[in-house]
């Protein structure tokens, strides 16, 4: 305690016995004259601001004062009063020198370690992260990691979801195939429809037909004129992904089946699904087809394989970094160069609906 507190205290006590020795009248005539002078004052200060010296000295005289009396006696509230009595008791009794007992708590760095793994890994437990985290050099009870995760509303159990669309597509992405149907309305309001496949790994189109009529026979030839195309390729994938049309038949799939690739089918009319195939047709909807009018089957091929060549030859992926499909150099942060000693090569595509741009040779 500070020795100007201190100080006060004792000029204060050494008056407490000189107001006993008086007269029972004077005290009282005293105490009168200073309840008339806090009357006063309290009408002239909006807010008396006190100093911890005299809290205390309120706080212990407090103690002599019926509380009854408080309102009438002490400035101040008697829910002031407590609340500095309070203070006290807390200055007093801090435990500071006692040693917290029980096993310290996890650091913050090994709560969100524990929290990524859980994230990352949706089949993981709390015993196999608590493995994990052990082969880190992480010396954690698995009851601390059950706890940490429960706090967090995790699910210690394995098993807490299983992976979505994005995640398995992401990881299947290498061999995965998907299939689908758009179709196209001609200058003369006739109905076409063209076939088309995606890679998931390099997005790269492929335009398997054209026509006004697409029956199951046709579906299961555009099937096998594709497997022919793509050749020693088929090797690679592993799954076609493809909706619930009816134009897909048990012929339509055997044709992969014989390559030993599996038909993964989307529930119904659930287009996200298959989102990265209906991405494509929605860009060539459009980049194409809404900036264009189709005379017949023969236009609509040469349109849907010009364009399809430009998507795969030029148009930078997002998801590839930027590359396009059947780019197969390794991203390389672009340079720009100066304008007025090199210059930039415009070359169309589709009459000028599309154009191409390169630095002149």
């Amino acid at each position: 305690m500070p020795l100007s507190i201190v100080t006060a205290l004792v000029r204060d006590l050494i008056k407490v016995p000189a107001a006993v020795l008086r007269s029972r009248v004077a005290v009282d005539a005293e105490v009168l004259a200073l309840r008339h002078e806090n009357a006063v004052l309290r009408r002239r200060i909006a807010r008396v601001r006190y100093e911890p010296a005299d809290r205390i000295w309120l706080a212990v005289l407090s103690r002599l004062v019926p509380q009854e009396r408080w309102r009438h006696v002490f400035a101040v509230t008697p829910t002031t009063l407590l609340a500095w009595h309070r203070q006290l008791i807390a200055r007093k009794w801090t435990f500071s020198q006692h040693r917290r007992l029980g096993r310290p708590s996890a650091a913050p760095t090994v709560k969100q370690l524990i929290l990524r793994l859980a994230k990352e890994n949706s089949t993981w437990g709390h015993r196999r992260i608590q493995v994990e985290l052990a082969r880190l050099g992480y010396s954690i009870a698995p009851s601390t990691v059950w706890e940490i995760l429960h706090a967090a509303g995790i699910d210690p159990a394995p098993q807490r979801s299983g992976p979505t669309w994005r995640e398995f597509l992401t990881a299947q992405a290498h061999g995965i195939l998907a299939a689908g149907f758009l179709h196209i309305d001609t200058i003369s309001l006739k109905r076409l429809y063209a076939l088309v496949f995606i890679e998931h790994d390099t997005r790269r189109v492929h335009l398997a037909g054209v026509t006004a009529h697409p029956t199951a026979r046709w579906t299961v030839q555009q099937a096998r004129n594709l497997t022919m195309t793509l050749g020693c390729r088929t090797d690679s994938l592993r799954f076609l992904l493809r909706d619930r049309d009816n134009k897909y038949t048990a012929a339509f799939d055997a044709v992969f089946q014989a390559d030993d690739v599996e038909i993964l089918l989307s529930p119904p009319r659930a287009p996200k699904a298959n989102a990265i195939c209906e991405r494509a047709v929605g860009t060539l909807r459009r980049e194409v087809l809404d900036r264009i009018l189709i005379y017949n089957e023969a236009h609509a091929r040469v349109v849907l394989t010009g364009y399809i060549r430009h998507y795969n030859r030029h148009r930078p992926r997002q998801a590839r970094r930027q590359l396009s499909p059947d780019s197969t150099e390794p991203p390389a942060p672009a340079t720009a160069t100066d304008l007025q000693a090199h210059r930039i090569r415009r070359r169309p595509v589709l009459g000028g609906l599309i154009n191409e741009y390169r630095h002149a040779a």
